[in-house]
């Protein structure tokens, strides 16, 4: 008996589309994440994907389970358990599914495969996620910038997941927020080899599967609110206007272009039980006014022995690093075991000045791979607001251990440009 339905996947899934389909098939990744704007049809893809998956496991012989989580359990029933359901009746499969109107499992008669829908407010429930035959090879997690952070879906993946289970595929769905403060904005830029990352628009997809009134209001947005426009049908990281760091370029800094680099400077930020001992080397273009972050520590519970060694694994060896001379036991430590380090002369306004330094660069170019945290911090650090929602003045002293390890390691850069500036 043949499972499978017979309509085109090319009526039901968009152009964008189609590369990632085949990648699903081929098991290329395990990590898919889709962003985009409003219409850009990667709820649909997936749901598609994931009952026309199980189906076609069944047909084979493997019994596969669909597992799709929102936020908030509530929230189920108004968005994608009736998106699965519309994946079952555009396939045309509807009579070879078991649909419940309250219970949430759908179930695939021929082979009892199921979907289960779960909310993770309620933590406890996620241990108890089992099935009595097979594995869950679809995980669906809608609107997961709703989710608390990285941490929340790797525990829920690391319970649900088998280590023998390569052929998972794992959906992460949503419209990036705003602010890059958000974790999943951040998330996404960090290079995984098993991790896709697609973004698409719904200038991709048939006109006439949005319909003329969608495309009005798109349109008419765009006219009279462009920044609003880009956020929300575009997907772009628009910003809240309290962003500090504008100048960022995120890419590969090569092993040629740091084999060039002559000017290097190095800072550490002092750390231990919950903020992190902090680490920075850079190489600054004093010409062309740019910084390049080349590599970094970063660890909590890290003692000063243990900070060294770290730092002798980088060859550190006998150049100068500039520390935070707030932590004075510190820098004779790692004194004691032979590193040149000395205490940063900061001086009035010297956070300031630091911060305005940094800001002013043509460029700060981070690579994903060799500073990942530094990447998070620069990218994520804003302004704080009153209650009033205004931003208020000064730089906030939160999640800025990079940051200030860079200020440390330019402070001499900086001295010379504030006597050029009077």
């Amino acid at each position: 008996m043949m499972l499978s339905n017979k309509i085109p996947l090319t009526k039901l899934i968009g152009p964008a589309f189609y590369d990632i389909h085949h990648d699903i098939k081929n098991n290329k990744y395990t990590h898919y994440w889709l962003k985009g704007g409003r219409g850009s049809l990667k709820s649909s893809f997936v749901s598609i994907e994931i009952v026309k998956g199980i189906m076609d496991d069944g047909e084979q012989g493997n019994i596969t389970h669909g597992l799709v989580y929102r936020k908030v359990g509530q929230t189920l029933a108004t968005s994608v358990i009736p998106q699965i359901e519309w994946a079952i009746n555009a396939l045309g499969v509807a009579h070879l599914w078991n649909i419940p109107k309250r219970d949430r499992v759908f179930t695939f008669l021929p082979t009892g495969q199921t979907i289960r829908f779960e909310g993770t407010d309620d933590p406890m429930k996620q241990k108890g996620t089992k099935v009595s035959k097979g594995y869950f090879k679809y995980i669906w997690y809608e609107e997961v910038d709703q989710f608390n952070g990285i941490e929340e879906i790797r525990t829920i993946n690391q319970s649900i997941i088998r280590g023998s289970d390569t052929d998972v595929s794992v959906f992460y769905t949503y419209n990036p927020p705003e602010s890059m403060q958000s974790w999943v904005n951040s998330e996404v830029n960090i290079p995984q080899d098993n991790k896709k990352v697609h973004h698409t628009t719904y200038l991709s997809a048939p006109k006439e599967w949005l319909g003329e009134l969608f495309l009005i209001e798109a349109e008419t947005l765009r006219k009279t609110n462009p920044k609003k426009y880009l956020h929300e049908y575009m997907g772009a990281v628009t910003g809240t206007g309290g962003e500090v760091f504008t100048n960022l370029e995120v890419r590969k800094i090569t092993d040629d272009e740091v084999n060039m680099f002559d000017r290097i400077y190095m800072g550490i930020d002092f750390g231990y039980s919950i903020d992190p001992a902090a680490y920075i080397k850079l190489h600054y273009d004093k010409k062309k006014n740019i910084i390049y972050l080349l590599d970094e520590i970063y660890k909590v519970n890290l003692s000063n022995r243990d900070f060294a060694s770290e730092l002798y694994k980088k060859e550190v060896g006998r150049e100068l690093i500039t520390a935070d001379s707030a932590e004075p036991k510190s820098i004779d430590e790692l004194k004691s075991y032979g590193l040149r380090v000395d205490g940063a002369k900061k001086g009035p306004d010297s956070v300031k000045f630091g911060m305005k330094f940094l800001e002013d660069m043509t460029k700060i170019v981070i690579d994903p791979e060799r500073t990942p945290n530094a990447l998070k911090e620069f990218e994520t650090y804003e302004l704080d607001k009153d209650k009033n929602g205004n931003f208020k003045a000064g730089y906030p002293d939160k999640n800025n251990h990079i940051i200030d390890a860079c200020r440390y390691a330019l402070e001499s850069e900086m001295r010379k440009k504030r006597f050029e500036w009077g």
